[in-house]
């Protein structure tokens, strides 16, 4: 089974019910770049990557479409056996630029599972449960219609919310960390996420300001040594999401003992393979973590869900998937949904969805043997 040929296309995803708004940017629409792999026998794998705009991540649209142009030349002829010869060969082609190489890395996986008859979920090491939870972002709103939204998503069956907060005064994201919390209480775990905006001080002030209510802080600051100045001056448990890079620096992150858990993204990790790598050390410190991504449709979705189903449940933070800000599905047949605040488990082989032929319009960019 060897790649014959490579298609990239360019999907438009609206923002569903108005602008997502987070500390760092407002977003009314995603451009997600999806890459379909044709194999010589007639097998097809997909992949997906979708930044949040230019700035949440060093990542962005015209980025991954640019190192793909670079990778995929240099792929013609590969034989789909083994994904760790395959990452080598992207890495030959160009250096960096994991939140691209994942769309193939996914693609691959997608492509073995299918050849093998078994789940992406088996490939990564087999999964532990049938379905997974997720977890409910509450972008920043005003205080009473963030609370209202919070108990609503409760209501549906989401054990876990993340709140949204700075980009404005500290005493409104105090507002409604107060009102969440009188809203919904003990019946859903909270996460604030400060999505980097937060200065040392404001974290400080926030955390004492809210001490009584259990909540885990999740990127408050800029940068990993402002977090890091965190250890010991606040009482709530800190996570890293948009520090943890790559590889590297979540292993810095563990080994300075300055994060009590993760908001891991597959594709700012470099794909499924490299985040199971995460995964697993994670696992020797009993560190907990999400399996999330920025944004995207089905693909990514069932990517995400696939890896969730692997991790040992009493240390897994919820699988976020967009579906709740986007319209319709990649794969109308087998859709990646939410349903009572979990999704469940796609037991097809490989990715367990196709897209509706044609459905993504003319390839962006078409590389063949």
């Amino acid at each position: 089974m060897r790649i014959d040929q490579i298609n990239v296309y360019k999907v438009q995803l609206p923002v569903k019910g108005g602008t997502y708004r987070m500390a760092s940017d407002d977003v009314d629409a995603l451009d997600s770049t999806i890459v379909e792999i044709v194999t010589d026998d007639g097998l097809t794998g997909w992949g997906e990557t979708c930044p949040v705009g230019p700035v949440y991540q060093p990542h962005h649209a015209l980025g991954a479409r640019a190192a793909i142009a670079e990778i995929a030349p240099g792929l013609m002829g590969a034989e789909i056996a083994s994904i760790r010869l395959l990452v080598k060969r992207m890495d030959e082609r160009l250096n960096g630029h994991g939140y691209a190489k994942a769309a193939f890395d996914i693609a691959f996986l997608d492509l073995l599972g299918q050849r093998l008859g078994v789940p992406v979920s088996t490939l990564l090491g087999g999964a532990l449960v049938d379905r997974v939870p997720t977890y409910y972002s509450l972008i920043v709103r005003p205080p009473d219609e963030t609370a209202r939204i919070a108990a609503d998503k409760v209501k549906s069956g989401y054990p876990r919310l993340q709140v949204k907060i700075s980009g404005r005064n500290l005493e409104e994201d105090v507002a409604i960390v107060h009102k969440v919390w009188e809203a919904v209480g003990y019946k859903a775990r909270l996460a604030v996420d400060g999505n980097r905006g937060l200065t040392v001080a404001a974290a400080i002030h926030l955390d004492r300001l809210c001490h009584a209510i259990p909540f885990v802080f999740e990127q408050p600051c800029n940068t990993m040594d402002e977090v890091a100045t965190l250890k010991g001056r606040v009482t709530h448990p800190v996570y890293l999401d948009e520090n943890t890079e790559d590889q590297n620096a979540v292993l810095r992150a563990i080994s300075l003992g300055i994060a009590d858990g993760f908001g891991f993204k597959v594709t700012r990790l470099g794909g499924l393979t490299k985040m199971a790598t995460m995964r697993d050390l994670c696992a020797i410190r009993s560190l907990p973590h999400s399996c999330d991504d920025a944004w995207g449709g089905d693909i990514i979705a069932a990517a995400c869900v696939h890896l969730a189903s692997t991790v040992e449940p009493r240390r897994f933070e919820g699988a976020w998937i967009a579906q709740e800000y986007i319209e319709g599905h990649f794969d109308a047949k087998n859709p990646i949904v939410i349903e009572n605040g979990h999704i469940a488990v796609p037991q097809l082989p490989g990715l367990g969805i196709k897209p509706e032929p044609g459905m993504f319009g003319q390839p962006v960019a078409t590389y063949a043997s």
